[in-house]
């Protein structure tokens, strides 16, 4: 979690963000506590109800629970989850996006396989 926040996009996401992140690259693990509200508030100098809404876009996903009286833990499978969204988001963002750019452009499914190959 020492990423640098930007102002390309509002704040609790990029917190979101940064925990998935740190799940994906085995910094966080299942079962593991993550940072406290307060904690990310003070490491980046943001109020802790800005980072509760990134922690809270966890929880609603599944990604975090709550352990009353301990700090939010990542879930089991948690890692899973957040891959398999982030590959729903590739695909309709980008896949789709270049199927329909590719068609416009005639290029077809062999040429466009041969042009990833390439990449």
């Amino acid at each position: 979690m020492n990423e640098i926040l930007t102002q390309e996009k509002s704040i609790y996401l990029q917190i979101s963000e940064m925990i998935e992140n740190d799940i994906l690259r085995d910094i966080i693990l299942e079962e593991e506590r993550v940072p406290s509200t307060n904690e990310l508030a003070k490491l980046y100098t943001i109020n802790p109800a800005t980072a509760a809404k990134g922690i809270n876009i966890l929880v609603d996903s599944g990604v975090l629970y709550k352990k009353r009286g301990i700090g939010m833990f990542v879930s089991t499978g948690a890692k899973e989850k957040i891959i398999n969204r982030r590959k729903e988001r590739f695909y309709d963002n980008y896949i789709r996006t270049l199927i329909v750019e590719a068609d416009s452009l005639g290029i077809t499914k062999e040429e466009l396989i041969s042009m990833l190959q390439k990449a």
